[in-house]
């Protein structure tokens, strides 16, 4: 039966985590979809919950199912595996940030992908969804306050999850440390606002938690219009931080905070203020507060519309992912030291060349 036909989608998370979970809860607030089986690593088995959604102890039985969609809320190492396997299965995809470990299996899904033209796939760059996000993208493509001078960023938090380890903390599972893992954010969004960036200046390091990942990250990076953006993506924070300054020829934007499950940001709020000539600063300055985060609903919504009505995937789809993926990496190479002593390769020279077929 079409997709169009179907009075729900049958949906399958593969890892039941917090983010698992709080996927589903949104899921199934959509009229038209509908989680009927999960699987995670810790169930004991196979079997049915309470609430009727079966459960498998891997995403080989899961996929199994009859299925209409995949969400992928599993950790770094198997998040670009368990997407191919969706598409190849062909069941349209949303798959959590990072899209994978390395430019090299984002480019295979995207391979996978462009097998599969009639299947969806979309990455969950959930901040594009923010409300704050949202009205400072709306202004700066309206011109309203003139063009971008010069972005600067600030992500992070009191530490790398946990202090003895766990696979955040480990290469061969999460393939990057903070910058990865929650700094890919602020870059996705930098990216969003401004595009690509031909030139990238960084120092990267571990020398405060010492694992073989990175606890702080910081870059230069300049478009190919001059204009440059700073970013610090930290792992010491000590207090969790979410800060972006947008300098326009007329004015400026302030992101402050970022609505999160923990609350550990604080309030979220966009400034927006106004240049002036004289000598007393800006002409006016207006603070918005935003007190409710409707960013996973309206992501999930958006997604379940694409698939439903046969739309294309404009935000998050993998060339977004691989662009993304690729200034991250970008970071990474920049940094000699850091370069050499992960043997990291230049995301410049891709096996794979982006030409089209974005769906």
């Amino acid at each position: 039966m079409p997709i169009a036909a179907k009075e729900k989608l049958s949906v399958g998370i593969a890892g039941y985590g917090v983010v698992g979970k709080r996927r589903r809860y949104y899921i199934d607030q959509h009229p038209r979809l509908k989680a009927t089986a999960i699987c995670e690593q810790k169930m004991d088995g196979s079997g049915v919950m309470s609430d009727g959604v079966i459960y498998h102890d891997n995403y080989h039985k899961l996929l199994e199912e009859p299925l209409d969609i995949l969400f992928v809320c599993l950790s770094n190492d198997l998040a670009a595996e368990v997407t191919v396997a969706g598409l190849s299965r062909g069941l349209h995809v949303f798959c959590e940030k990072p899209p994978g470990r390395n430019m090299e299996e984002v480019e295979e899904v995207i391979a996978t992908e462009k097998k599969h033209p009639g299947l969806l796939l979309k990455y969950g760059f959930n901040h594009r969804y923010h409300d704050s996000v949202r009205e400072a993208l709306r202004i700066i493509e309206s011109g309203e306050l003139g063009k971008i001078v010069n972005v600067r960023g600030v992500y992070g938090k009191s530490k790398i999850i946990p202090f003895g380890g766990g696979w955040r903390a480990e290469r061969k599972y999460a393939g990057g440390g903070i910058l990865l893992d929650q700094g890919i954010h602020m870059v996705d969004l930098i990216r969003l606002f401004c595009g690509d960036f031909v030139e990238v200046k960084s120092y990267v390091s571990n020398d405060y938690w010492h694992h073989d990942v990175e606890d702080n990250a910081f870059a230069l990076m300049k478009d190919a219009q001059g204009r440059i953006a700073m970013l610090h993506s930290s792992a010491t924070q000590w207090q969790h931080r979410f800060h972006m300054d947008i300098a326009l020829n007329e004015g400026y934007l302030e992101l402050r905070g970022i609505l999160s499950g923990s609350k550990s940001y604080g309030e979220e709020e966009l400034t927006i203020g106004k240049r002036s000539e004289s000598d007393t600063g800006t002409v006016s300055e207006q603070t918005i507060t935003y007190l409710e985060d409707n960013s996973w609903r309206d992501e999930i919504y958006e997604f379940a519309d694409a698939v439903i009505n046969g739309k294309s995937i404009d935000s998050g789809n993998s060339r977004d992912a691989l662009e993304t993926m690729r200034l991250v990496y970008q970071i990474y190479y920049a940094d000699t030291v850091w370069r050499q002593a992960y043997n990291i390769q230049n995301p410049n020279e891709p096996k794979l060349s982006w030409q089209g077929g974005i769906k």
